[in-house]
């Protein structure tokens, strides 16, 4: 299982970033690319085009992730606000077909670094964390879960 970050070129420059986070300890398993409003990444396309890939993105049309319909090659995630992430979806057309999938997690969100987050919202590395557990990845997902405690804790003022 690939994760793929659609990130804002906003967000590649903020100090509150967790996607950084999850490149650090999947390494390969995770491909960061920086999102253009009019020119989409032909490697993403690439990908989109030859796996099974789904959007993980809280939606009205999107299907709740649970054990059984982790099956997916890989997942696109957004990095960026929310309100860029829904901007970002809007203008980017390629990712409009894809299956869209959403996370209900047990436990609220530890991430408190960024005002105007969705109450019941997840961070970059909390989603990350949420499908390598889906998928049987429980060592990669605590790796990620100790690394954002302590960000948090670093960036907490």
């Amino acid at each position: 299982m690939n994760i793929y970050l659609l990130t804002h070129s906003r967000e590649l420059l903020r100090k509150t970033n967790t996607g950084k986070l999850v490149k650090s300890v999947l390494g390969k398993q995770c491909s960061i690319f920086e999102w253009q409003r009019k020119l989409p990444n032909p490697e993403l396309l690439q990908h989109i085009a030859n796996e099974s890939v789904a959007l993980l993105y809280p939606h009205e049309d999107s299907s709740p992730l649970g054990e059984q319909e982790a099956s997916f090659d890989a997942y696109i995630l957004i990095d960026a606000t929310w309100q860029e992430a829904q901007k970002m979806v809007n203008h980017s057309p390629y990712l409009h077909d894809l299956p869209k999938v959403s996370l209900t997690p047990n436990t609220p969100s530890i991430y408190k670094l960024r005002r105007n987050q969705k109450e019941t919202g997840l961070c970059t590395a909390e989603c990350a964390i949420e499908l390598l557990k889906l998928h049987q990845q429980t060592t990669k997902a605590k790796r990620i879960d100790d690394n954002l405690r302590e960000f948090i804790q670093q960036n907490s003022y």
